[in-house]
């Protein structure tokens, strides 16, 4: 017996696919101005939190970008990116309390995310789910759709 993938059942343009494409479009748009913003006017005054904006800005335009292009290749990027930015706000969101001298000045992550309401922490959760949701299944194909040498 053999196996294959089926595509996913729903896109992400419907549903929670969509809510979560939106506020990801969101939270692009607005940490790339912040971050634009910080490092254009402010940078020496706080590089390591503009400089984590501006990172937390592409995290967020890339996993817009994958969450909405079809096909394996770009799951896989989506996986990658959110998961890479749940690490970032775990591990940023702890140091901003650990060392509050590195954050006088607030990235996206700083504090878990707490001047975005926490978004920043509950998004990558519900994405992963979400992705992990989708993932394509592994049937076994019937006897009669295998292909057989004669």
């Amino acid at each position: 017996m053999t196996a294959s993938t089926s595509p996913p059942e729903q896109s992400s343009s419907a549903g929670i696919g969509r809510v979560l494409v939106v506020v990801y479009a969101i939270l692009a748009l607005a940490a790339t101005g912040r971050s634009f913003y910080q490092i254009v006017s402010e940078f020496d005054e706080a590089p390591v939190a503009y400089s984590l904006s501006a990172l937390a800005a592409v995290v967020y335009i890339l996993a817009t970008i994958a969450l909405v292009a079809p096909g394996e290749t770009w799951r896989r990027v989506a996986l990658a990116t959110i998961g890479f930015e749940l690490v970032g706000v775990l591990v940023v969101g702890t140091m901003s309390l650990v060392v509050p001298e590195l954050f006088a000045h607030a990235s996206v992550w700083s504090w878990f995310g707490a001047g975005y309401l926490f978004i920043p922490l509950v998004l990558p959760v519900l994405g992963l789910l979400y992705l992990r949701r989708r993932r394509p299944v592994v049937t076994a194909q019937r006897p009669s759709e295998r292909v057989t040498g004669a």
